[in-house]
């Protein structure tokens, strides 16, 4: 099952043309070993291969990299083209660590998929908003009106948790985190919704009333946040809080922790502000009401 999987890995992602860096596959004998550690002897260096989905993540990495290089560490990008393949790359040892989702994902897609990875530090927060062609306002939505949300569990769920902060829908709060259309107890907004791929939301947001983006399709596909009709602003607890993830066994890693260190620093908040006019904000500072 892992070698189909593995397969289906690399024929999408270089279909897509996103999958960059890649060296050779690791054997079953290395899956689940951290990446090759540099020794100080001979001054080789610790490549650790890091899962991203999506280039524009790069920015924020790159002085992270550069310092990592000035200890003997070479950070190496690996681009996904879904949310489904880094996880499922990192359990088999193709990546070292990834860092593209929250922590409703990441507990969704490894209890589901049997996946031993642990997150090591939260990096930020980047808002679901809600975007229209057709609209102004949120309060301009009317009954048959149609919404694109993400069809997987977790963004899907976050997704609705917005749309029920927007006023348009109740969800059944023993839903929890992950709630689906099945869990809507009421419409103050009879629309219709329609669940698809995350990633292709950006590009279909013409083809209904309003549509709920991840913020990081959203920035890739150059959508400005303050076109948004509706932001989403408050966190009951960390579930849409980005993190770093390891392999298990992998926790301690000393470099692993290094660069958990190096990404929660004044530095990274700088390139949010600067780079990113704000639009992520870092988790690692951020309260909740747990």
């Amino acid at each position: 099952m892992k070698k189909r999987i593995l397969a289906a890995l690399l024929v999408i992602a270089l279909a897509a043309g996103v999958f960059a860096g890649c060296g050779k596959k690791s054997s079953s004998e290395d899956k689940g070993k951290s990446a090759d550690k540099k020794t100080e002897a001979d001054g080789e260096t610790r490549t650790i291969k890091l899962g991203l989905t999506g280039v524009i993540y790069e920015d924020i990495w790159n002085p992270i990299k550069e310092k990592l290089a000035k200890e003997g560490i070479n950070l190496e990008y690996v681009q996904f083209s879904d949310f489904s393949l880094p996880n499922a790359a990192l359990d088999a040892g193709e990546i070292d660590i990834n860092a593209f989702q929250h922590h409703a994902y990441f507990n969704n897609d490894t209890s589901t998929n049997g996946y031993d990875l642990k997150a090591i530090g939260d990096t930020f927060i980047i808002a679901m908003n809600i975007y229209s062609d057709e609209i102004k306002d949120i309060t301009d939505l009317k009954d048959g009106d149609t919404v694109a949300i993400p069809d997987d569990a977790s963004n899907g769920g976050r997704a609705l948790k917005v749309l029920e902060s927007a006023g348009i829908i109740k969800v059944d709060p023993a839903a929890g985190t992950n709630p689906t259309v099945s869990d809507i107890t009421d419409y103050n907004v009879k629309v219709k919704i329609t669940e698809l791929g995350a990633s292709t939301i950006p590009s279909v947001i013409p083809d209904f009333t309003i549509a709920v983006v991840n913020g990081n399709y959203a920035l890739d596909y150059g959508i400005d946040p303050e076109t948004a009709i509706f932001h989403e602003s408050e966190y009951a607890d960390d579930s849409y809080f980005c993190l770093i993830a390891v392999r298990a066994e992998d926790e301690n890693d000393p470099d692993f922790q290094k660069i958990v260190e190096l990404f929660q620093s004044d530095d990274t908040k700088k390139i949010f502000e600067e780079k990113f006019g704000g639009y992520f904000v870092p988790a690692w500072e951020v309260k909740t009401a747990e």
